[in-house]
């Protein structure tokens, strides 16, 4: 219950993860109440953080009006309430005074997965139209990026589920490398709930027992970082013991001859030394993937968050072609996207080098096609930019971004290695922040801006499934706060260059679907109307007569001559091992009652409650070695930093590895652990494994050395 109100029941979605639950919103006495739809992904469920999505409406520390620095001279002195007026001012002086002292490109953006089709679309078209700048990219570099490598040089397009989620109740074998649904997705349990009732077999693949392993019908726990040698072995076990569909290799793909060389190598007993699985679950699991009627290969970020992420999604891509399954009924290989748009986020030219339509930003035909939709000459577009580490680790540099734009994106916590994230931000001459609370990246900015939320705007979002969904208007943000469609048009005004935009999201809609028509995310047949009527559109969809495509790959392969490609791509160690100082490794993930940054669950209190302070799980013979308890603080440290959590001990990890949660900041902020070596084709950082030392730092009632609260604006610093 909110104490906010809608005059009307509304249809919308939930604001979290890529599931995009189907949720109502009706008016009650007092505020507004939030419950499940029967959405075709949903089916009336919904996890602890949608159930709680009210919350979030009339929190108090819901931002209001602008802020900036009281002394714009010191980045230090307390930031104060502001006009809309002079906060734009403020950053329209930073933009020219960067620019004409630097270039173009020093001025630039990082948006988000969260950031719905319209308002990435603008993003992408605003910093390049708008600001001349090649300088953008966004947080779905750190989630989607490595299996879209992966997806595009083998299947000629990225969408992260190629058949509807309720397939997954009809595969016969489904195995998930890296994935933990139960925790991140509960709703999309209901699926792997009804296969295996029906008999289906799941085989979970992951370092500890999640609840998700914890109902599998097999568990290989590979050590972090090895999960490609794994998909290597299991090829070679399908070549070996003849269960490879050469039917389907020779009829729908290329490449294959040059893998099965490279395979050879990875005999079962050399996989089980690399990866500490047995070669037994090996044989067992390949037999059950090749024997099943249908069956499914799904990756996660636990898989591909490596700085050979790419290579790892490719191996279990190879796989998954070797057995004939993407294209077959209820069979295939996919990607488990992970932020609320993470799929449309990465379609519409936030990336640094892509246009809309999952077009490429240094493609002749491409740059003329979307120029020509805006109005603009092909020459004006910038060439591509740095990747969002990359740019993140130049900001205040020679050469780097000086002014930065940062929107539905809390870097400070999200990004590997924050502490030198943290002193690039503070090396920049102007930092602006778009958000509805005061994250810690906002905490950090020259001026703040409250933006709308997602029960305040109109819109699109594309869920995991390629599922185009409207994200409905319930009631009005407050007074003092505006969209960032209506931000991004009125800074275009003031930097003359107004005439290309529009803060109306149905005209921001229909421009995308031409910017994106013919291109591989198509969206030319998609209106409002149709995704009401149809409950989504599935891309691509090229006419408003054409279906729609809920399967990809039935017949043929969005590539030059229709068929699928191998890569031959061979293991490689996480660029940091265990030695005599950092003897674990660590790895890091969700947990069933936060997401992402933590900036929005960390203030709703039935989640904090449920988890107040961050766990590290260790196995109970790791921590007995260091004189470490049940509920103990804990200092885990690394190359890059220190941080500490509560100790929650778990017989089903790994003896040799640490795993600890990503949502907090301050002294827990566990990206203050991790490496941000990147991987050579995604320039996804290796957030899933690096060497870290571990010591008892403090009892059960110590609390001192956590410091995970939300950032929040002092009251007496609200002055005008």
């Amino acid at each position: 219950m909110s104490g906010v109100s809608t005059s009307r029941t509304v249809e919308t979605h939930c604001p979290y993860c890529a599931l995009q639950c189907g949720i109502t919103l009706s008016p009650r006495l007092g505020g507004v109440e939030l419950r499940p739809a029967d959405f075709p992904v949903n089916r009336g469920g919904l996890c602890a953080k949608g159930w709680t999505a009210a919350d979030l409406l009339d929190h108090p520390d819901r931002l209001l009006t602008p802020l900036v620095r009281k002394n714009p001279a010191d980045r230090t002195s307390p930031l104060r309430e502001a006009t809309w007026d002079e906060a734009l001012e403020r950053i329209v002086a930073g933009i020219r005074r960067a620019q004409d002292t630097y270039g173009p490109d020093s001025v630039g953006a990082f948006g988000g997965g969260g950031l719905t089709n319209e308002k990435a679309y603008a993003l992408g078209k605003f910093v390049r139209v708008a600001l001349r700048s090649a300088s953008i990219d966004y947080n779905g570099r750190f989630c989607m990026s490595s299996a879209a490598t992966a997806g595009n040089r083998s299947f000629g397009v990225d969408r992260g589920l190629p058949f509807p989620l309720a397939d997954l109740a009809e595969a016969r074998t489904v195995l998930l490398v890296g994935a933990n649904p139960a925790d991140a997705m509960p709703p999309s349990m209901q699926y792997l709930d009804a296969g295996r009732a029906a008999g289906a077999k799941h085989i979970v693949v992951d370092p500890r027992r999640t609840p998700t392993a914890a109902g599998a019908h097999l568990h290989l726990q590979p050590l972090p970082g090895t999960d490609l040698a794994l998909a290597n072995g299991m090829l070679h076990i399908a070549i070996r013991e003849g269960l490879v569909d050469e039917k389907y290799v020779n009829d729908r793909t290329t490449g294959f001859d040059s893998v099965r060389a490279a395979v050879a190598a990875y005999w079962p007993d050399r996989v089980e030394r690399m990866t500490g699985v047995s070669a037994a679950d090996l044989r067992a699991t390949v037999h059950a993937l090749a024997e099943a009627e249908s069956a499914m290969i799904l990756t996660a970020r636990g898989a591909e968050q490596h700085s050979n992420g790419t290579d790892t999604a490719q191996a279990y891509l190879n796989l998954a072609l070797a057995l004939g399954l993407p294209g077959r009924p209820n069979s295939g290989y996919g990607t488990i996207t992970g932020q609320g748009n993470g799929q449309g986020g990465r379609e519409h030219g936030q990336k640094a080098d892509q246009l809309p339509g999952y077009r490429k930003l240094d493609d002749p035909a491409a740059r003329a096609h979307v120029a020509r939709v805006w109005g603009i000459d092909p020459d004006e577009l910038p060439g591509p930019g740095r990747s969002a580490y990359e740019m993140i680790d130049r900001l205040g540099t020679d050469g780097g971004v000086r002014v930065l734009l940062v929107l539905a994106s809390n870097i400070a916590v999200s990004a590997p290695h924050t502490n030198r994230v943290l002193d690039r931000l503070r090396a920049l001459d102007l930092l602006v922040v778009s958000d509805i609370f005061l994250s810690e990246t906002a905490a950090l900015a020259d001026v703040v801006l409250p933006t709308a939320q997602w029960a305040e705007e109109e819109g699109t979002m594309t869920n995991l499934e390629g599922r185009v969904l409207r994200r409905h208007r319930a009631l009005p943000p407050p007074p003092e706060v505006r969209t960032d469609l209506q931000v991004m048009a009125e800074l275009a005004e003031r930097l003359g260059r107004g005439k290309y935009f529009t803060a109306d999201e149905r005209a921001v809609f229909d421009e995308l679907r031409r910017a994106s028509a013919g291109g591989i995310a198509d969206y030319a047949g998609i209106t409002w109307e149709r995704i009401e009527a149809e409950q989504g559109v599935f891309w691509p969809c090229p006419a408003e007569d054409h279906p729609g495509t809920p399967r990809l790959f039935a017949e043929s392969f969005p590539t030059a001559d229709g068929r699928a490609r191998f890569h031959r791509v061979e293991h490689r160690d996480p660029a940091e091992l265990p030695d005599r100082d950092y003897p674990y490794v660590l790895t890091t993930g969700r947990t069933m009652q936060h997401y992402q940054s933590g900036n929005q669950t960390r203030r709703v209190r039935a989640l904090t409650t449920a988890l107040p302070d961050p766990r590290a799980e260790l196995h109970p013979d790791l921590a007995r070695r260091h004189g470490i308890g049940a509920g103990d603080v804990v200092e885990l440290r690394t190359r890059r930093g220190r941080a500490f959590f509560r100790v929650k001990l778990n017989d089903g990890i790994r003896p040799d590895t640490v795993f600890a949660p990503f949502h907090w900041g301050g002294s827990s902020a566990a990206n203050g652990l991790t490496d941000p070596a990147l991987d050579p084709y995604s320039r996804m950082p290796a957030f899933k494994a690096c060497a870290v030392a571990i010591a008892r730092a403090g009892g059960p009632d110590d609390t001192g050395l956590l410091t995970t609260d939300a950032p929040r604006l002092p009251v007496n610093e609200r002055d005008r």
